[in-house]
């Protein structure tokens, strides 16, 4: 029997939850269907998504149908949980991609289709609540087709020649073949469909069954399955805590098999492989290729890391944006820390920071709706009554133009010196390492200590201490000693090195901070729509010709975080509850207001003593700091990108 894993995506309120529980129903595996907003959908088994009546976890549960066996893997709707999302699209053999008839795509649908590019996840398409008024095929195919992709195609139980003939348009071999025969092979629909050429779109109601058995047929006939390599590996996508309070690491396994028992990471052992069927479990002695598990027990993994042969994954798309301290009432800190730590484990994307200097805790968010959530499992999870404060904007910083940072490290019988060159990169590309140092300048166990220290901690910008991106930073030169040098000397070096360069850049005007912006739609009456505009702009926004029908309009855009915060409360009050306002985070640009951001701050990064830009060298047997703008003259060895005026 064939086996897939399949992820269930949509923007919230499309009908996913209700569609995994009709695929369910239909296959057999439930004999009652579920109701979201009953608080029973088999997989919102959590006590919160019960009381919320959203999909705020990843879920899994099993079905066969016909000669497949699925893995489905439910996905949370809401943007602010797109973090848990992104974390399950790695693993998938095909996404399941859920569209409202009658809202169409919508913002985070989009975000959605760039996750899925970026992980290269096929995709079938189910256009749900064709029962709703209003609801048009025609009319969602023709966005999809321009939004998305014109291999976005309607697939019907008998497809007709006119279906074959718009498959075989996506692909200039396919349509010569198709113009001889007459047809496509069903094979060849199947390679175009994993090689996101086509993506199958069917219509009808998850919540009346309607459509449903099709869907599955087609999933049926249309998936393949994967081939996979001889030796193990496998991916973590989840980490979790039990009702007992117990570590699940959630891995799909990617190539070969795992055994139970086996050892899977840093000497620790896989001592139970559970299978998850919603909340309930069985275990099993062994996962093949393909299947996917819940390991209790592991310390230290974490979602996107690879295990065997799998490698790491890369930096997640989805960022938070915003940035909160927490109040901790009557509460000890320490306690509300440790609790904050374990949810961070589960949500690496929490980033929690703690400032003994300070006695804060900060946390960084997606948006109002997780910080509630957040709120609500201290309550329920740790018994902690928190709140949080008004939050702030998660700023970044970059660089424009290019330069070699100096580190050095001398102090009594120690000796360092480390040459980074720092690049300007593509936007979203975070920090890459590199080096392009000859081993006969500086031995490969050097070089290795400075690439792994580069990446040892959060590397910050001088503008205002927010967190550097969009950098690349290669080792160009360093200098050892036979004798004093040790790893710590060249973590030294090396942090230096890349502070001393950005202090240099700055000098020039040649750092630049960052803001996160939103991609908005803004729907609203015409007699409105001139507020609107004045609104976006008002907000150092912009935005593309209107659009729209007899009586509405609709305005879509980018603006900044800062300024588009709580607008949605704005809309819902001028347009008295009619207007519709959604927007996603679009990723980091210029800061509209750096001036005043950077002011307001007040950041010295000379004074900040964990991330010196100075070094320290030796005379007369004692060490000695050196101001950062005097190491280039003190510098041991020569630059290899000198410095100009």
């Amino acid at each position: 029997m064939k086996h897939i894993v399949a992820g269930v995506v949509a923007h919230v309120d499309a009908g996913k939850t209700t569609l995994s529980e009709s695929l369910l129903f239909e296959s057999g595996e439930l004999r009652k269907l579920g109701r979201v907003d009953n608080g029973d959908a088999f997989l919102d088994p959590d006590k919160l998504e019960k009381q919320r009546g959203i999909t705020i976890f990843s879920h899994q549960a099993s079905l066969r149908y016909k000669d497949t066996e699925i893995t489905l893997l439910d996905t949370p709707g809401h943007v602010d949980f797109a973090a848990q999302t992104e974390q399950v699209l790695s693993v998938l053999d095909y996404a399941i991609l859920v569209i409202s008839a009658t809202d169409g795509i919508q913002g985070y649908t989009r975000t959605l289709w760039r996750l899925l590019e970026h992980y290269n996840v096929p995709v079938f398409i189910f256009v749900n609540k064709m029962d709703a008024t209003g609801a048009d095929k025609e009319r969602v195919i023709d966005q999809l087709q321009d939004v998305f992709s014109q291999g976005c195609i309607p697939f019907t139980t008998d497809m007709s020649e006119e279906s074959y003939e718009e498959i075989a348009m996506q692909d200039d071999d396919v349509l010569e073949n198709f113009l001889n025969s007459g047809t496509v092979e069903d094979d060849t629909i199947r390679n175009m469909i994993r090689n996101r050429q086509i993506f199958p779109c069917y219509f009808g109601s998850a919540l009346k069954q309607d459509g449903v058995e099709n869907f599955l047929d087609g999933l049926d006939k249309w998936s393949a399955e994967t081939t996979y390599q001889q030796d193990f590996g496998a991916k973590v996508f989840k980490v979790s805590h039990d009702e007992k309070g117990e570590r699940l690491t959630w891995i799909r396994v990617t190539s070969g098999i795992l055994q139970n028992k086996s050892i899977v990471f840093d000497d620790q052992k896989a001592d139970q492989l559970r299978i998850y069927n919603g909340s309930k479990f069985t275990t099993t002695q062994e996962i093949l290729a393909g299947g996917v598990c819940a390991i209790p027990g592991l310390i230290g993994t974490l979602p996107g890391q690879g295990i065997g042969i799998e490698p790491n994954s890369g930096t997640p798309e989805i960022q938070p944006v915003l940035n909160y301290a927490l109040d901790v009432k009557n509460n000890d800190i320490h306690t509300c820390l440790m609790a904050l730590r374990q949810l961070e484990d589960e949500d690496p994307q929490l980033h929690v920071s703690w400032s003994s200097h300070l006695q804060e805790i900060r946390v960084q968010i997606m948006g109002e709706i997780q910080l509630e959530i957040l709120v609500q499992l201290m309550s329920e999870r740790f018994d902690l009554d928190i709140g949080f404060d008004q939050g702030n904007i998660l700023y970044k910083e970059t660089i424009t133009s290019s330069i070699e940072g100096v580190g050095h490290f001398e102090p009594l019988r120690h000796y360092a010196e480390v040459h980074l060159l720092l690049e300007p990169a593509e936007v979203g590309n975070g920090l890459t390492f590199a080096s392009q140092c000859s081993l006969e300048i500086l031995g490969k166990n050097w070089q290795h200590q400075v690439l792994t220290n580069l990446g040892a901690k959060e590397q910050l910008g001088v503008l205002t201490g927010s967190p550097l991106t969009d950098v690349k930073i290669s080792l160009v030169s360093g200098k050892s000693s036979n004798v004093h040098s040790v790893g710590g000397d060249f973590r030294e070096a090396t942090w230096r090195a890349v502070r001393q360069g950005l202090m240099e850049l700055k000098k020039r005007n040649e750092c630049q901070l960052l803001e996160p912006w939103y991609r908005f739609r803004l729907e609203v009456a015409q007699d409105q729509v001139g507020r609107a505009m004045s609104d976006i702009q008002r907000m150092n926004g912009g935005f593309d010709t209107p659009d729209g029908g007899t009586g509405t309009a609709i305005l879509t855009g980018t603006a900044p975080v800062s300024e588009m915060r709580g607008y949605a409360k704005e809309v819902n009050s001028y347009t008295h509850g009619r207007g519709l306002f959604e927007a996603v985070v679009d990723g980091y640009q210029s800061c509209h207001n750096d001036r005043e951001i950077i002011s307001g701050f007040d950041y010295d990064p000379v004074s900040d003593l964990d991330n010196t830009p100075g070094s320290v060298f030796c005379a007369h047997g004692a060490g000695y700091p050196v101001h950062w703008d005097e190491v280039p003259q003190m510098a041991h060895i020569p630059y290899t990108y000198p410095l100009s005026d």
